[in-house]
């Protein structure tokens, strides 16, 4: 199952496969400030794929906090908070915020909330190699 989605202005797409139904996919809510400030809902599937379309690149916002291991990708022409992606050993996870999906309210779980602040570097990065989805990272313009 595909789901399709980005940002408000097209700048950023995303596709997202899963053979789990998205009534049945697990969504989390990271405690984090970031997070909390923007409401995310996160999903993710170790045996699906993500793919982030990077339409125009220019506008695209990547912020970094924290342990400093993943870009938040945001377009900074719209707002919109799309995804998150981790670089890896030379492969990309990503996670994907429901609200950036054309579909979202098919994900209906209720969210767990999720507190990662006892986590170093190392830790972090095995639990998002483990849990994120693999993801590739295709950039059309710049």
């Amino acid at each position: 199952m595909q789901h399709k989605g980005g940002c408000h202005c097209g700048a950023l797409g995303i596709e997202f496969t899963s053979d789990i139904a998205p009534e049945d996919m697990e969504v989390r809510t990271c405690l984090c400030s970031f997070c909390r400030k923007h409401g995310s809902r996160a999903v993710s599937d170790p045996a699906g794929a993500v793919r982030l379309i990077l339409r125009d690149d220019a506008v695209v916002q990547r912020y970094r906090f924290g342990l400093a291991t993943a870009d938040y990708l945001l377009c900074g022409r719209c707002g919109v908070y799309v995804s998150a992606v981790i670089e890896d050993a030379g492969r990309h996870y990503a996670i994907v915020i429901t609200g950036a999906l054309e579909n979202a309210k098919r994900f209906s779980q209720t969210p767990m909330p999720m507190d990662y602040d006892a986590e170093d570097e190392a830790a972090r990065r095995a639990r998002r190699r483990a849990k994120w989805t693999p993801a590739e990272v295709v950039v059309e313009s710049s």
